[in-house]
């Protein structure tokens, strides 16, 4: 199964706020062994939330979003996910009972409305302030607070997908290359992924910022039986290039 993020939200793309969602993600899924395929920033935009979500409820993924599910105007997650699996949006019973526990007397019909969500959602407990996200097939809906949305996150991992925790191993070797280009070295790469099917090559240039000389970091990454094989046959790639490498401090 693939993991993305949605992350929603005019602050963001204005730079109001700084996105800490997408690193927290790959922490969090790397942690058990899974990994972020992909993630999409989207703003506070009915027509581009809705059509993004009828877009990924048509794929197979497990997808986390952020933001957007509260009651305010420019709140439109709730309204967009159920506009685009094409159902109503209904008052969710255990929501209601969450909310009046939460503010009794005070409950009002607008604090209702950030439990009502698509039919057929079930909720996702919110230890902060136990106003729920909900979840709808693979799509689970969070509040943009780190402090709620990043616990709900990992009760949804630790609980929908703990079959799925380690159960890919996957290992990483990588080397730092001075004195060649990518271009000197893709046939190499293309070589080493050709024999080691299970493996990815990848390559980060730098171009000598902070006054770093310039360098590629050259690795593989995948299973573990064929890492080490692959990154001697990469260092002795590179040598015959005329490079020079030493191991990668990562």
């Amino acid at each position: 199964m693939r993991f993305g993020a949605i992350i929603i939200g005019d602050e963001i793309l204005r730079g109001k706020r700084q996105d800490r969602h997408f690193a927290k993600m790959i922490e969090l899924l790397g942690a058990r062994g899974l990994r972020l395929d992909w993630a999409e920033y989207v703003g506070d935009d009915p027509e581009r939330i809705t059509a993004t979500l009828a877009r990924t409820f048509a794929a197979p993924d497990a997808v986390f979003s952020f933001g957007g599910i509260g009651a305010t105007p420019d709140d439109h997650t709730r309204q967009c996910a159920a506009a685009a699996l094409g159902v109503a949006l209904v008052l969710h019973a255990e929501g209601e009972r969450l909310v009046r526990a939460r503010f009794g007397a005070e409950t009002t019909p607008l604090r209702l409305k950030m439990v009502e969500f698509p039919a057929g959602a079930a909720i996702i407990p919110n230890a902060y302030n136990q106003i729920p996200g909900f979840s709808v097939r693979e799509h689970h809906f969070l509040p943009g607070f780190p402090v709620m949305a990043w616990p709900m996150v990992e009760s949804v991992l630790d609980t929908r997908y703990a079959h799925l925790h380690h159960r890919t191993p996957e290992a990483e070797a990588a080397i730092i290359v001075f004195g060649s280009a990518e271009s000197t070295l893709t046939p190499l790469m293309v070589a080493v992924e050709a024999q080691y099917r299970q493996l990815k090559v990848f390559s980060l240039p730098h171009a000598g910022e902070d006054g770093a000389r310039r360098h590629i970091e050259l690795g593989v990454r995948g299973d573990p039986a064929e890492v080490a094989a692959a990154i001697e046959v990469l260092k002795r790639g590179v040598v015959a290039a005329g490079a020079t490498f030493e191991p990668s401090p990562g």
